[in-house]
């Protein structure tokens, strides 16, 4: 009799925490995030892991109280303009929706001088792309600024630098006057990137990206509202 109660205590137990597991499983959400940009939002001379959105995916996971797991989607290529991101995006194999949406674009638009004009007119065009991607959800959107390439040792030697922060500011004024008259969030990350050549760890081992140390820091900035 004893050997018969201990088996049906030991199953009862098992059951009990299979079914446990089995809660724990069904409690796991998975989010989308979709990252969309050039240079910077692919982490040019960093490790994949250093890259900003891997960062950002890394910290959502860390600090929800929730179980979760991200799935992370890149579009995203070094040199690319406003015009390579949305014939890129037009072909790629992405899910019909995300959660979140980063956006960073227009450096190469500015740095391979691209009339303004094609900014003006493709920066929506992009900002109403992924509107279709989260339901027409502008609070599943982050738009980022455009670092500042002036402060770094290839910006200094590239052009006239005090030029290139004055049309940097422009792209940037312009991506966030548009953000703020269409309620969509604008994350402004261009001051730590002008901290440059004050603090040589900013910059990527190139001489002209931002390093992991400064996408932490642009991490920092995105993760509340992300």
């Amino acid at each position: 009799m004893k050997k018969i109660f201990l088996v049906l205590l030991l199953a009862t137990m098992s059951v009990a925490c299979q079914s446990n597991d089995d809660a724990d499983l069904q409690q796991v959400t998975t989010y989308r995030i979709l990252s969309l940009g050039d240079s910077y939002t692919i982490g040019e001379s960093v490790c994949d892991s250093c890259r900003f959105p891997e960062q950002l995916k890394d910290s959502l996971i860390q600090n929800l109280t929730e179980q979760i797991t991200i799935n992370l989607d890149v579009v995203a290529q070094t040199g690319w303009t406003t015009t390579n991101l949305k014939s890129a995006i037009e072909i790629a194999d992405l899910a019909s929706e995300y959660d979140l949406i980063t956006l960073l674009i227009g450096v190469n638009n500015q740095y391979q001088g691209k009339p303004f004009s094609l900014y003006e007119e493709e920066f929506p065009e992009l900002v109403n792309t992924a509107l279709e991607f989260v339901n027409n959800d502008k609070a599943r959107i982050i738009v980022v600024s455009i670092p500042d390439y002036a402060f770094t040792p290839f910006g200094q030697n590239s052009g006239n630098p005090e030029t290139t922060s004055e049309e940097i500011d422009m792209y940037n004024t312009f991506a966030e006057d548009y953000c703020n008259n269409n309620n969509i969030t604008f994350i402004n990350i261009t001051d730590i990137t002008r901290e440059g050549l004050n603090n040589s760890d900013l910059v990527a081992s190139d001489g002209l990206h931002p390093s992991e140390l400064a996408y932490t820091q642009f991490v920092e900035r995105l993760l509340p509202v992300a």
